[in-house]
């Protein structure tokens, strides 16, 4: 009786991994809140990339060796100057879950503008890391 409940409950666990969404690559934003939210970044990552770009680049690079990292750095100089840099960064995974920080991918934008507001500062930075992120989108499907 106790065989089969647990392979009716393994069949059911089967079924429902083949109908689940498809993996996502791990991804780890460490930029300045006050720039950007980790979750704009990840809006934009996910923007970059259509469904059958995503597969191409899931053939070459596997979800479960390889995922990403974005930093959005800068602020405001003495002068009112708004100064921006911003990185994005394939890197490997380390045993399904840790990301290790050795770039196998990646590209750096900059960006200053003088007497930006608050609000402009952010879409600019928002700007530069969608450059940054298209630069290494380019790079892996161009290999």
């Amino acid at each position: 009786m106790h065989i089969l409940k647990f392979s009716t409950a393994a069949l059911l666990l089967a079924a429902s991994a083949s109908f689940a969404a498809p993996e996502q690559y791990k991804f780890y934003d460490h930029s300045s809140p006050e720039l950007i939210d980790t979750d704009s970044a990840l809006a934009i990552w996910r923007a970059q990339v259509d469904e059958s770009m995503r597969m191409r680049i899931q053939k070459l690079y596997p979800v479960s060796k390889w995922g990403f990292i974005s930093q959005v750095q800068g602020g405001f100089t003495s002068d009112k100057t708004c100064v921006v840099t911003a990185r994005a960064v394939m890197v490997p995974l380390i045993l399904r879950s840790r990301l290790e920080f050795k770039p196998y991918k990646s590209a750096t934008a900059f960006a200053s503008q003088a007497g930006a507001t608050r609000e402009q500062c952010r879409e600019l930075a928002a700007a530069r890391l969608k450059e940054a992120v298209l630069a290494i989108r380019s790079s892996l499907i161009a290999t």
